[in-house]
């Protein structure tokens, strides 16, 4: 007999947008929460972004938006016309959990801010995710991922030394804050079985980001006053520590790469002193590889741009597999850095189920990331992404318990053609 998922009976509804939110949220749906994304059927934001399906737009064709809604049911509900937002409070009434991802004030004017929310579901949880918070000076800033990377920190210390900060790849705060969501939401769960009471929860992503990715860099300041900056590839405490150009690549030694994509690379750490006898064993022991300059971590670290152009000369007789299996097979920590063609063909992650195939309605079969851990006795059970609108009627119905004729006259009057922000 199939045991009953672990959110199972939890009810959702997601007023969230881009990613925080639905990401974090979609950790519930895929373990069987009932999960409601309330969307506007009017070019609908997240479903207008690229990548899309062989190329075609198409609002359920979007990949960045269907790797984030798993699992749902989808609404599009006119919160602007007196019986969408009718239908709205019954969602509420109906929901346990509560979250959007809007600038603050911004729900407010929808009539689903916290306040009214607890009026009509006093046990209520409610999870506002925002850049900044919900008050203070810069609350009512518009903001994005990519914004509160620059606010956290982060844009200041990624990047080459000698150029303009460049930051991490896409809105790293965003995906980083969805954990911080995900656990104080589970966390507010726990507490409502425990006591009956809900909770309000107030998630600002640059404290989230500072605290959980940055501390280290804030201390260093706040205690010893110093100021981490762009370093590249390397670390304070390694050396060689980089990313380095293997077979195929085509940059000359003196020059920063830049990189192609044809070039392969392989990263390798080297901490200790032990491991850099190690290292020395897997290349070879070559005559470079003894100059006592080299000996220590301190001498490699003076002497580290001659030691990078000696590693990158040995690497490029390699592919960047065969650096990884050799440096691992010696004790050394290695990887390759991998590019999504990799990622789709690697071992690992087809022994672990990483990969889930999906048959959705207009795309058709397709993959989606599974968990980076798993539940032996509840695994998640991934469901199709819903295309635009496709349970307006079901939610209204089954979840909301009204009858046809009630639907039939709430279509009527417009409530699905929604238009979330005017």
């Amino acid at each position: 007999m199939q045991r009953k998922q672990v959110f199972q009976g939890v009810n959702v509804v997601d007023l969230g947008w881009w990613v925080v939110w639905p990401l974090a949220v979609k950790h519930l749906a895929d373990f069987g929460a009932n999960v409601v994304r309330i969307e506007r059927s009017v070019q609908p934001p997240e479903r207008r972004n690229r990548p899309f399906k062989d190329g075609i737009f198409g609002f359920n064709r979007s990949g960045y938006y269907n790797e984030n809604n798993t699992s749902k049911y989808s609404l599009t509900l006119d919160l602007k016309n007196p019986k969408g937002y009718e239908v709205a409070k019954k969602l509420v009434q109906w929901a346990d959990i509560v979250g959007e991802a809007f600038t603050p004030g911004t729900v407010a004017g929808w009539g689903l801010d916290y306040e009214t929310c607890r009026k009509i579901k006093p046990d209520i949880i409610y999870i506002s995710s925002s850049g900044v918070g919900q008050a203070g000076p810069d609350a009512e800033m518009p903001l994005y991922g990519h914004i509160v990377n620059a606010l956290s920190g982060f844009n200041h210390v990624v990047g080459w030394p000698d150029r303009a900060p460049v930051g991490p790849y896409g809105p790293f705060a965003d995906y980083y804050t969805t954990h911080l969501v995900t656990t104080t939401m589970v966390a507010a769960l726990v507490r409502k079985r425990k006591t009956g009471k809900g909770t309000y929860i107030d998630v600002a992503s640059a404290e989230a980001v500072l605290w959980g990715g940055f501390e280290t860099y804030a201390m260093d300041y706040l205690v010893n006053g110093r100021e981490q900056t762009r370093m590249g590839n390397r670390h304070p405490y390694a050396a060689p520590h980089g990313a380095y150009l293997c077979q195929g690549g085509d940059y000359p030694p003196s020059k920063i790469p830049t990189t192609k994509m044809e070039d392969r690379w392989c990263a390798i750490a080297v901490f200790t002193d032990e491991e850099w006898q190690r290292f020395c064993k897997v290349i070879g022991e070559p005559a470079w590889a003894k100059d006592p300059k080299f000996a220590t971590l301190a001498g490699r670290k003076q002497y580290e741009d001659e030691l990078d152009r000696l590693v990158g000369q040995w690497t490029r007789d390699y592919s960047a597999e065969e650096v990884m299996c050799l440096m691992q097979a010696g004790g050394v920590a290695a990887g390759v850095a991998q590019t999504n063609k990799d990622l789709s063909e690697d071992a690992q992650l087809r022994h672990r189920g990483h990969w889930v195939l999906l048959d959705h309605k207009e795309i058709g079969p397709s993959y989606y990331n599974n968990y980076g851990w798993r539940l032996s006795k509840t695994p998640a059970q991934h469901k199709p992404v819903p295309l635009l609108g496709e349970h307006n009627e079901y939610v209204l119905r089954d979840f909301l318990g009204m009858s046809d004729e009630e639907i039939a006259e709430m279509a009527a009057a417009g409530i699905f053609e929604a238009r979330l922000t005017g």
